[in-house]
């Protein structure tokens, strides 16, 4: 899916979307990825939701987000609160969504000048 160009482009908004990649300003990824507003895309090593444990999130914990949109894959899914403890010390929200959701609200928050950070999980790891 494409989406409709708005008045951001110093910030990194998503462009474009499908099952198994992601648009970043018209940049297409087609791995896992960390997005936040201000900060060029970071490659997530998460391979799949099943596999991730409470370290993958301390990348996320580095940047102190106000709140992470978790895309989940193509279903919504989750996460073990146990995984999310230094987030929630931290007081840092998660939100957990599908990727299509999570792509349309990270843009959304981002547009509103939220401090958010999109991770996404996607399958070409």
């Amino acid at each position: 899916m494409k989406l409709h160009s708005t008045q951001t482009q110093q910030y990194q908004t998503v462009t474009g979307y499908e099952d198994d990649w992601i648009e970043i300003n018209a940049l297409r990824f087609s791995h896992s990825l960390i997005v936040l507003p201000e900060t060029p895309p970071a490659v997530w090593a998460v391979t799949s939701f099943e596999a991730l444990k409470s370290t993958d999130f301390d990348l996320l914990e580095a940047y102190a987000p106000d709140l992470v949109i978790l895309g989940t894959g193509q279903r919504q899914r989750f996460v073990q609160p146990a995984l999310l403890t230094g987030l929630m010390a931290r007081r840092i929200g998660v939100e957990c969504m599908d990727n299509r959701a999570a792509c349309r609200t990270y843009n959304i928050l981002m547009t509103e000048g939220r401090k958010v950070a999109l991770a996404l999980i996607l399958p070409g790891q």
